[in-house]
């Protein structure tokens, strides 16, 4: 069967390397478009771009899926279905009327619809999630599940480590699920109505950490946003980024301290020790070496 693949991160790429091994042509590459990067701000494909080259897989790199030109590329392109992972951008009835797009989703649906489900699940410390493989439609995931299997999340387990193992899970779902739409077996279950949550876009408002919350909220959500967004917090007036916290139940004093070469900040519940951070123009560190360079109070804010 001819498909059409619309995904941009490094968590599509496993599943359009699994659909390019498979039975199934895919007859085109949709991603978003390049983007510069670095400091030379040279324009940048995005992973799906340079995965479907290499496979010698045409690329398409709309401003949106849902132009008149985009359109009539995957209308040229003869497909019968539209598979969409982490693409970025939003499907309109223009695309979702005319093909049956199948969305490999990063969660146990209806837990967690958006944008942001691996983050929000992990910063709520959640201990089970999975991937759910559906039928796309106007809604926001919300349309009905295809395929759906559950993993365990690990213990200390980051949002890098965990959306690699999930994009791996849901790339392995994948092929079956296309071979049942072209076989016509496919069985579509409806989400329930109970266990709706949501998972909006990680913004800069959720990066810092109020170390008037317990130490063990704010050690998930360092894990959350790790090791790709970082959380945040100020240290004489200097923003540090925390790649890598330790929630402890012992108590200690407000603000941040030293203990036996540690960096540790006081919580409303607990403790924090600060393990991995990277003061803002400064490479990645352990907070040991942050304690012996640092040239000021270590105070935070």
């Amino acid at each position: 069967m001819r498909v059409a693949f619309a995904g941009s991160p490094d968590a599509a790429v496993p599943s359009l390397r699994a659909l390019a091994a498979s039975r199934h042509e895919v007859a085109l590459a949709v991603t978003q478009p390049d983007r510069p990067r670095g400091r030379s701000r040279r324009p940048d494909p995005t992973p799906v771009a340079r995965a479907a080259e290499e496979l010698g897989i045409p690329v398409l790199r709309p401003r949106s899926i849902n132009d008149e030109d985009a359109v009539a590329r995957l209308e040229e392109a003869a497909i019968r279905a539209l598979v969409v992972v982490a693409f970025g951008q939003i499907l309109r009835e223009a695309v979702l009327g005319r093909w049956y797009c199948v969305n490999v989703h990063f969660s146990l649906l209806p837990a967690y619809r958006g944008a942001a489900p691996v983050e929000r699940a992990l910063m709520d410390g959640v201990e089970r999630t999975g991937v759910t493989i559906m039928r796309m439609d106007a809604g926001l995931d919300t349309g009905p599940i295809l395929r759906q299997e559950a993993v365990d999340v690990a213990p200390g387990e980051d949002g890098g480590a965990l959306t690699a193992r999930l994009a791996r899970l849901g790339a392995a779902l994948l092929p079956a699920v296309l071979d049942d739409l072209e076989a016509g077996r496919l069985g579509e279950t409806p989400q329930p109505e109970e266990g709706v949550s949501l998972a909006p876009k990680i913004t800069p408002e959720d990066r810092p950490l109020d170390f008037s919350r317990p130490a063990v909220a704010l050690e998930r959500r360092v894990r959350a946003l790790s090791p790709h967004i970082g959380a945040t917090c100020a240290i004489d007036g200097r923003q540090v980024t925390v790649w890598a916290a330790r929630a402890r139940p012992e108590p200690a004093p407000p603000g941040l301290g030293v203990v036996e070469g540690r960096l540790v900040a006081g919580c409303g519940e607990g403790s924090l020790e600060l393990v991995e951070v990277q003061p803002a123009g400064r490479a990645r560190m352990d907070a040991a070496a942050l304690v012996r360079g640092w040239r000021g109070p270590l105070e935070l804010g």
